[in-house]
């Protein structure tokens, strides 16, 4: 046997600073990381003292410790340059939007604590008390902290969840042609979860300017390190995906300040992603203003030895010797900056007795509740619409032509689309041509994906939120949502809402229904009753390529994110081709397919045309409904109600199965909203309980057919 020692192909290195390190760093360095190291340590204070005092809901994830990771990795950035972070963020937002505001107000030791920098110190604490002058007008709080303005594209109260959407924001720059570099922050507790790795694996393969910034503080709320993985030097974890590697004292500012200038340096020259894991330590327990000793888990003896490393202490010692500050002159810091701690906290609230409480005119109103769910669409007013019933005309096509047809000319019209997703950019199209021509005509537009749904729709909702692009995600089957399931629902769902009501997130997510291919239980579903019960998420579902244009030009334009269902039963039909690839269909137009007296029949997508067929071999007297638009937000009550106020019956028909049914949700609304015109319950045709089978009879008894159709048009119409 030989054996033959392999080389990773990225470098990995220890870097330590000197003390010819500290010497030869400038005074205004210096004194710049020492401000912002004070100022965040008082606020984090201010956090706790407020958090016990019970003014602080929630919980309040303090960084007291781990300041010198984030002042001395944001201090080397540029303005341009974007950070996002996890629960534990507030040192992260603050070092980046502190150094915002120092491009037009000092922030040095002398220099006086007001305008913008009072103003940044108001607006975070105010977050993170949930109060209407926050930056994310309270309902972000200590976890979803967002300054866009700064570069602070969010912090993430899903471990891991942030670290995809830095990719999208790195992305960005790197399509819009800057040398911006993204950086995402998170800790032990994240470097081995999926997304983070996927990220890293899609970022390498790319070459995105993306630095992961591993804040190593040892312990996952209590479980140490090395108990959850056999290699606990985590920026082990950039070699498996050939990423260059630092690992550093997080409690030196100076020597994280001088590996983040290497792994910089690194990105701006366009040679991709840089990882640094900087070893800190947080003084108190995951939540709340008590030692981890108190818990168990850590000893008095390890955290004193730790709070002997303090940051602050480190600078100020080395600012000391070197006779640029005295210590009077740090005592005079520490209390300038508890000083206006404290004046911002007793403006956000007021004593009462002995008790201390948030003044009432500060919090926000409870009918700001739904506000900014989703885009109020006045991006979509000047656009034209397309009928609600578009007549076709010209030469045959099949569906999947017109589905190519759209996305080119809209790519064409609009150079900020960009198309990623699995195999797209090969086999003419993708595995159904869906995508035919694109990565011919728009080859640094379209973009082929490792198999790693969670990064790349995550990736994507980071670039939607960026503003620049309007990305669309192609996910092959439907069934893949639950892999990306944080990305879709938690980060990219309820981004809008969650920073404020401002954010928009233009992003469209294309899939389609495979019931009766024999492709099983795994890639079989129906999503839209999953998506319809998801805050933020637009839904369409065309029947046919005139509606497949209009519907997807609207999905184009609106600034929210919407989910386009296509079918595969629909791909290869043929209809005439449509006259117009540029009108739109907005929110709130379903179309009328039949029209009569006796029932409405509510249905979408490939079981439109099943309905007709039967409808029209009864001569039934019956409404017929094709949604189009079927979330909560885009239903076109107006016309539904019409005609339930007219037929007094109603039908539901879908054809996947009944646990993830979309009409059970639409059911008890139409119950709620038209009782009174109802003369019997609503009646639903959905599939079984159970997903498709591979065999072909059991597949075709989990769906909904034209027979269950049948005996359930059947028996209502009996009841007219």
């Amino acid at each position: 046997m030989r054996t033959i020692p392999l080389e990773p192909q990225a470098s990995w290195v220890q870097l330590r600073s000197t003390q010819e390190d500290w010497d030869a760093m400038e005074p205004a360095i210096l004194d710049t990381m020492l401000v912002r190291l004070s100022l965040i340590r008082a606020f984090e204070e201010s956090v706790l003292d407020l958090a016990g005092s019970g003014l602080v809901h929630g919980p309040a994830h303090s960084s007291i410790g781990q300041e010198g990771g984030a002042v001395g990795s944001i201090l080397p950035l540029l303005p341009g340059d974007q950070v996002n972070g996890s629960h534990r963020g507030h040192h992260q937002f603050l070092a980046k939007a502190l150094g915002y505001v120092a491009q037009h107000q000092p922030l040095t030791c002398t220099a006086p604590f007001d305008g913008a920098i009072r103003e940044t110190l108001h607006g975070a604490l105010s977050e993170i008390m949930g109060l209407r002058t926050g930056f994310c007008l309270g309902r972000g709080g200590s976890m979803h902290l967002r300054w866009a303005e700064a570069g602070v594209t969010g912090t993430n109260a899903i471990v891991g969840g942030g670290v995809p959407l830095a990719a999208g924001a790195a992305w960005a720059d790197r399509l819009a042609g800057t040398h911006n570099v993204s950086v995402t922050y998170f800790g032990d507790g994240a470097v081995n979860i999926g997304s983070v790795l996927e990220t890293m694996n899609l970022a390498a393969a790319w070459k995105l300017p993306l630095i992961f910034f591993i804040e190593n503080n040892l312990y996952a709320v209590s479980t140490h390190v090395n108990e959850a993985t056999a290699e606990a030097r985590l920026s082990s974890r950039g070699l498996a995906f050939g990423i260059p590697s630092w690992q550093v004292d997080g409690m030196d500012p100076v020597a994280t300040f001088m590996a983040m200038n290497e792994a910089l340096a690194v990105c701006r020259a366009g040679n991709g992603p840089a990882v640094i894991e900087a070893t800190v330590y947080r003084y108190f327990h995951q939540n709340g203003k008590l030692p981890g000793s108190a818990f168990g888990y850590r000893d008095k003896n390890e955290e004193a030895a730790w709070r002997e490393r303090d940051p602050i202490e480190h600078v100020g010692r080395e600012m000391i010797r070197r006779q640029l500050i005295t210590s009077q002159d740090i005592s005079d810091l520490r209390e300038r900056c508890r000083a206006i701690m404290e004046n911002i906290s007793s403006e956000l609230t007021i004593m009462e007795g002995n008790q201390r409480s948030i003044r009432p005119e500060l919090w926000p109103a409870a009918s700001f509740r739904d506000v900014g769910i989703r885009s109020d669409l006045g991006e979509i007013g000047n656009l034209p619409i397309l009928s609600k019933d578009v007549s076709s005309e010209g030469k045959k096509r099949k569906f999947v032509d017109i589905v190519a047809d759209v996305m080119n000319r809209r790519m064409e019209c609009d150079p900020r689309i960009v198309v990623l997703g699995e195999d797209v950019h090969r086999l003419k199209g993708g595995t159904n041509g869906a995508t035919r021509d694109l990565a011919t005509r728009f080859p640094d537009r379209v973009f082929g994906t490792p198999i790693s749904e969670n990064a790349f729709m995550g990736l994507a909702g980071g670039l939607a939120m960026d503003g620049r692009f309007r990305p669309v995600v192609e996910f092959m089957y439907p069934d893949f949502m639950w892999v990306a399931a944080d990305q879709v629902f938690n980060q990219v769902g309820k981004a809008r809402h969650m920073f404020g009501g401002a954010i928009d997130v233009p992003l469209v997510l294309r899939t389609k229904v495979a019931m009766g291919t024999g492709y099983g239980s795994q890639h079989s579903m129906d999503p839209a009753g999953i998506f319809a019960t998801a805050p933020g998420w637009r839904i369409v579902a065309p029947s046919c390529p005139a509606d497949y244009v209009g519907l997807m030009n609207a999905a184009l334009t609106i600034n929210d994110p919407v989910l386009v269902i296509e079918h595969v039963d629909l791909y290869q039909t043929i209809s005439p081709e449509p006259h117009d690839l540029d009108g739109i269909i907005p929110p709130g137009s379903a179309a009328l397919r039949r029209t009569g007296d006796k029932v409405t029949v509510i249905t979408y997508l490939a079981m439109v045309q099943p309905v007709i067929d039967i409808v029209d071999e009864l001569n039934a007297d019956v409404d017929v409904i094709d949604l189009r638009w079927l979330d909560r937000a885009s239903l076109d009550w107006d016309t539904i109600g019409e005609s339930i106020r007219k037929t007094n019956r109603v039908l539901l028909v879908e054809q996947g199965a009944r646990g993830t049914s979309y009409g059970g949700w639409l059911a008890d609304e139409i119950q709620r909203r038209l009782f009174d015109w109802l003369d019997s319950p609503v009646m639903r045709v959905t599939g079984g309980e159970a997903s498709p089978s591979i065999s072909k009879v059991l597949e075709r008894a989990a769906c909904a057919g034209r027979d269950d159709i049948s005996i359930a048009l059947g028996e209502l119409l009996a009841l007219a």
